[in-house]
């Protein structure tokens, strides 16, 4: 398995909507960060898939190292 490639050293603004799914990009890859584009393909790491359960601004991960996926947890600082 690979390790994840840091996209960003810090986190990605974006607008979730309630109830829709999501695939946050665990490997770094992605040329569509912070949601997955197939670039993990051979990587050993796999996408995130998670449900919003609410509407509204989120903080994803781009460092890919957070505690709390596919949220920020702030580990990008010690990065």
């Amino acid at each position: 398995m690979s390790e994840p490639v840091i996209a960003q050293k810090g986190p990605y603004a974006v607008e979730l909507e309630a109830g829709r799914k999501y695939f946050w990009c665990r490997c770094g890859r992605s040329a569509r960060q912070p949601f997955c584009d197939g670039s993990h393909k051979g990587t050993g790491l796999e996408p995130l898939a998670f449900t919003a359960e609410k509407s509204g601004k989120a903080w994803l991960c781009g460092c890919k190292r957070t505690g709390r996926p596919p949220y920020c947890d702030g580990t990008h600082s010690g990065l």
